[in-house]
């Protein structure tokens, strides 16, 4: 037996009876405010905990364990996992359905307002979770931007957003958001899934994707902040030339565009990030040989 089916074998999760016999059994269901949708397949189960790739005691945060399903597949492969979910309804749920476990603890809150850094420590940890659709950009670039010791997340989001997530340069899906994960992470999408792995099924196609945190930003930039300012100018009005872009949000023309050698007729999603990032870097020299810091 090989490692991969040895995997399968110890993944045992609530699948599609056995979910609907907990929901009904503590008298739930799935709250379209929160936009909840349970993971009610096996196969993909396993392939979001292969993704992970999880060693024995590893840390793991899990954000919405629902009624513990991916949980108990991630408890089973060895992970310490701490989870967080804002549902009061809850917390009884997986006090029951995870009862056999000690390698797990509950957090009830709001993943956006809860201290991670307190809860999940300064050692590096892994996140995997099934995100709700409806928060899923907040709550992927607010793991990203806090620059917590994250090492990997493996996430279920909309196809839709995967798809901007892992765009390349001149199509209609890149964008801040492509540009972000591309800055912090290297990205790939695992797989499709189908509205028909979830209860209820949700009306659009789902993927898993996985991202390696790196250690330092794929580009080099003098001043993050202004770095992305510039990224949001940009796409902010995606049919302005990129020179048009910036002098709305910056109120002048940028004089910096000439000194990166990029043409100014050109539009923000034909940009790669090290153009950008040679972009942000010109004007933060502009800006400083200025002595302004309010230059930008």
């Amino acid at each position: 037996m090989n490692a991969e089916e040895q995997l399968l074998k110890t993944i045992k999760v609530p699948i599609v009876k056995e979910t609907r016999e907990i929901l009904k059994h503590f008298n739930l269901r799935a709250s379209h405010r929160l936009g909840q949708n349970f993971l009610i397949s096996e196969e993909v189960v396993y392939d979001i905990v292969a993704a992970a790739d999880i060693k024995s005691g590893e840390k793991v945060l899990e954000i919405g364990p629902g009624i513990g399903t991916l949980t108990e597949a991630l408890l089973e492969a060895g992970a310490k996992v701490t989870a967080v979910e804002i549902d009061k309804k809850l917390p009884a749920v997986l006090k029951e359905t995870l009862k056999s476990y000690d390698n797990f603890t509950l957090i009830s809150g709001d993943v956006l307002k809860v201290d991670l850094r307190e809860i999940m420590g300064d050692e590096p940890y892994k996140v995997v979770s099934n995100l709700p659709y409806y928060i899923t950009t907040p709550i992927l670039l607010n793991l990203l931007e806090k620059k917590l010791p994250i090492t990997k997340t493996v996430t279920m989001i909309q196809k839709e957003v995967a798809e901007r997530i892992t765009a390349n340069p001149g199509g209609k899906d890149y964008g801040a958001l492509t540009l972000a994960f591309k800055y912090f992470t290297d990205t790939k999408i695992i797989r499709e899934v189908s509205p028909k792995c979830f209860y209820p099924a949700p009306e659009v196609i789902s993927a898993v994707i996985a991202s390696n945190v790196l250690k330092e930003p794929s580009v080099k930039v003098k001043d993050e902040e202004l770095f992305f300012k510039v990224i949001k100018a940009a796409f902010g009005k995606r049919r302005k030339t990129l020179s048009n872009a910036l002098k709305s949000v910056f109120g002048k023309d940028i004089s910096a565009l000439e000194k990166a050698k990029i043409d100014g007729k050109r539009r923000g999603e034909t940009l790669s990030i090290e153009e950008f990032a040679i972009l942000a870097n010109c004007m933060t020299m502009e800006r400083d040989c200025n002595g302004n810091r309010e230059y930008f």
